[in-house]
């Protein structure tokens, strides 16, 4: 059973009980719950809402007897069949013109970080591999396979399995507050493909796209294969800065975001923020692409939920990837757009054919259905904060001084900053000699203005590991 994305806050006057009933009755009458569908257990939610089981307990009671939910005898708790409909909102849906254009390719940028991704300490965009539920998954594909169809092993809905797209459209709704249908989805190979299709879709050669600076170099790499033209804008303590993107000009077609979790510095956007962005998409008719790639893994707060949930004009693009969820080697992403757009994105899919094997589609839709994703992330949460805190004492114990953490709330790597007069790329390749990884802030620009720091990533290494690698970097850097 996916997470629930409540939202919970205990410095308000509203008992937590009542906030717990009304965040799970908005979500039912606004559709991200639907009829039938099951809820966890009240001692997970309570676990994953970081409360006691009680006030869970006495939310599902009330409605219970409201009838928003039904208790099935050893089955669980679902939701009702009989919502009354009138109560039922859907989001409302804007009309909005696009053409489908081939795009010129452009040209890379080039930065120093290679495709090469070994399992060594600091090293980014690698999940816990060794922790990879192999047992569930090996028997999941097999079960796929034995059963395998003649109809399945021929050419398939180009924007995917109907099975997983409804599955992973039920499990953002509840997880991450996206308003979708399963028709708004399309399966992926990644977020970068993702990217390129959108701009196929959306943007001419030349266009302005604005992206957040520091930002991520796949994104650059993806938008400018398009032949767009890239249009930094300042990252601060509240994320994108909204204000210099309105004096970026009114050409801007479409701006690039990771509100949940800003690659590279960590920061989440602020409310104030995404409503400013929403409001300034709306008045540009420009487009908002949502780059969510590491939202379930947050240590300090509660997942914050996606920009596209709070988005009432279909004006956000939503991407998501299961690399560091699951792992990069099943290649399956997808995105969420808006209904008007979905036969125009649906061509583009076909036209560019890079389709994802429906074998591992079949068993992550078994895999999301069973259970198995919700439970694989209440465990990785746990191992990645014991990770992410070994990595933290190690720097604090061997490092000291020598450099400033930045961030490290959420997601699977930290983020330094390095003393001044220090080159991050050369000592990047000092630790490579090292036998350790990790990726230079300054790749993530565009502009010549370039912050000295290092992305030191802890999620494909063990804690007692990560310790000891925190001991040589304090060795590198005192050199």
């Amino acid at each position: 059973m996916p997470t629930l994305h409540l939202a919970v806050d205990r410095d308000v006057d509203e008992p937590i009980h009542r906030q717990v009933r009304e965040g799970l009755r908005r979500a039912i009458l606004e559709g991200r719950l639907r009829p039938g569908q099951r809820l966890p257990s009240t001692r997970s939610l309570a676990l994953d809402l970081g409360i006691s089981r009680l006030p869970v307990l006495s939310a599902y009671e009330q409605l219970l007897h409201e009838g928003y939910l039904v208790g099935r005898t050893g089955s669980g708790t679902f939701v009702s069949d009989a919502v009354p409909d009138e109560l039922l909102r859907p989001a409302p849906t804007n009309a909005h013109a696009a053409t489908v254009v081939r795009n010129r390719a452009g040209r890379d940028r080039p930065v120093s970080i290679g495709w090469n991704y070994p399992m060594v300490p600091f090293q980014v965009g690698l999940p816990a591999l060794d922790l990879f539920p192999h047992a569930a998954w090996k028997k999941l594909v097999l079960r796929q396979l034995k059963a395998e169809t003649a109809e399945q092993l021929s050419y398939t809905d180009p924007a995917g399995l109907e099975a997983l797209r409804t599955s992973i459209a039920e499990h953002i709704r509840s997880a991450r507050a996206v308003r979708c249908e399963a028709s708004q989805v399309l399966i992926v190979p990644g977020s970068q493909a993702a990217l390129r299709l959108t701009a196929a879709v959306l943007l001419e050669p030349r266009d302005r796209v604005a992206i957040e600076e520091p930002g991520y170099f796949g994104a650059h790499r993806a938008l400018r294969a398009g032949g767009v033209e890239l249009v930094p804008v300042p990252v601060d303590e509240e994320g994108l800065n909204v204000a210099a993107l309105r004096r970026r000009g009114p050409r801007i077609r479409a701006v690039y975001v990771t509100p949940s979790h800003q690659y590279p510095l960590g920061v989440t956007m602020s409310a104030s923020r995404r409503f400013a962005l929403l409001e300034w998409a709306a008045q540009q008719k420009a487009w908002i692409l949502e780059d969510d790639y590491d939202s379930e893994f947050r240590y300090i707060s509660r997942p914050v939920a996606s920009l596209q949930g709070m988005d009432a004009r279909d004006r956000v693009i939503y991407i998501g990837t299961f690399s560091k969820a699951l792992c990069p080697g099943v290649r399956l992403g997808y995105m969420v757009v808006p209904p008007e757009l979905e036969d125009r994105f649906h061509q583009a899919r076909l036209a560019f054919g890079f389709f994802t094997p429906t074998l591992y589609q079949r068993a992550l839709a078994e895999f999301l259905n069973g259970g198995h994703f919700g439970r694989h992330l209440r465990r990785m949460r746990n191992a990645y904060m014991d990770r992410r805190d070994a990595l933290l004492r190690g720097l604090t114990r061997h490092c000291g001084s020598l450099l400033t953490i930045h961030n490290a709330d959420a997601g699977l790597h930290v983020t330094v900053l390095l003393r001044d007069g220090m080159d991050d790329q050369d000592f990047v390749a000092r630790l490579r000699r090292r036998g350790l990884a990790a990726v230079s802030l300054s790749t993530s620009y565009l502009g010549p203005a370039r912050q000295q720091g290092l992305l030191l990533g802890f999620g494909c290494a063990t804690p007692l590991r990560l310790l000891d690698s925190t001991r040589v970097l304090g060795e590198l850097l005192r050199e």
